[in-house]
């Protein structure tokens, strides 16, 4: 009697909750990924929503991979050329972890070979000068540790389970940034709240994590009703609109993010980024775009995370 009430309970919450990752809302975003995504998307697609094959994920990204063990050629649009830098890096190890597959061989040795004196890994490398990119990604001659990067990378390599001297000493970069942080923005935040979400301190993480919940909320750094997006503030040298959601923060219901937020919060921003796929089944791009060719290879990727999300809360 009692596995018969908890069966159709989950039924019927099952039947409730499921109105926004739709088969309907699936299909129209399929058509777009087949009609503009690179093949690493493809693959992506495939194994995350059609029972795809995880090793061909592995083998679309292989040709990202640089020489001297880290990632570029574009494999985040917003930067071009065959040079590694730090964002494509994080970009493949998320993606590797997605898949359930290890960290390659040479990328700790390169992210060692990168890392300034107090533990820190620069925005941008200096190889990227000579190639195209994004206005908003200045390069610097002798650029200095940033927390955006660095915690991304730690956090997806905790992530990942890795011991190693370098995650050990870029972790202590990411905790002493994390408790000085005042001013702050959205990208810093999410960066600082993967590391948060991964690292083996939980107590200190959790901790941690209310502080900066604050910060998010006293500096209006999320959009908590989308009926009234002017009560967020944009931070300086973003795009017009591009406010960032609760569900930016949230992106699983296991993410220390979601303790910032009330139900209805949460609720009403997924109702809102479910609304928001257009008539060719992507999302859009929120940033500023500056180049056609980036702006069409980020909408099946801002396409494939707003999906993700959505079944993740489902």
């Amino acid at each position: 009697m009692a596995d018969s009430f908890k069966s159709g309970s989950a039924i019927a919450l099952y039947g409730r909750r499921m109105t926004r990752f739709t088969a309907d809302r699936l299909a129209a975003a399929e058509d777009l990924v087949w009609l503009t995504a690179r093949v690493l998307e493809q693959r992506r697609f495939e194994f995350l929503f059609s029972h795809g094959d995880a090793d061909a994920v592995v083998a679309a990204l292989e040709p990202y991979r640089c020489a001297d063990g880290g990632f570029g050629y574009g494999l985040e649009p917003d930067s071009r050329g065959p040079v590694s830098q730090p964002l494509h890096t994080f970009t493949a190890l998320s993606i590797l972890a997605e898949v359930s597959r290890p960290v390659p061989a040479g990328v700790l040795e390169h992210l060692t070979s990168i890392t300034t004196p107090d533990g820190g890994v620069p925005g941008v490398l200096p190889s990227l000068a000579r190639y195209p990119h994004a206005p908003w990604m200045p390069v610097d001659d002798d650029p200095p540790g940033a927390l955006l990067t660095t915690a991304l990378l730690a956090g997806v390599l905790h992530g990942h389970g890795v011991e190693h001297p370098w995650l050990t000493r870029a972790s202590e970069f990411c905790w002493n940034r994390i408790d000085a942080l005042d001013e702050t923005h959205p990208y810093e935040v999410q960066a600082a709240l993967t590391f948060l979400d991964h690292v083996p301190d939980r107590s200190r993480a959790e901790s941690a994590a209310g502080r900066l919940g604050e910060l998010v909320r006293d500096q209006r750094l999320a959009v908590l009703d989308p009926a009234r997006p002017e009560d967020a503030r944009l931070a300086p040298g973003y795009a017009p609109g591009e406010l960032h959601h609760v569900y930016d923060y949230a992106k699983t219901p296991t993410s220390l993010g979601c303790s910032w937020f009330s139900g209805a919060e949460l609720a009403r921003s997924l109702d809102h980024l479910a609304q928001a796929q257009e008539e060719d089944g992507g999302w859009p791009v929120r940033w500023r775009r500056w180049s056609p060719g980036a702006h069409l290879e980020s909408r099946p990727v801002v396409t494939i995370e707003a999906l993700s999300i959505l079944r993740a809360h489902d």
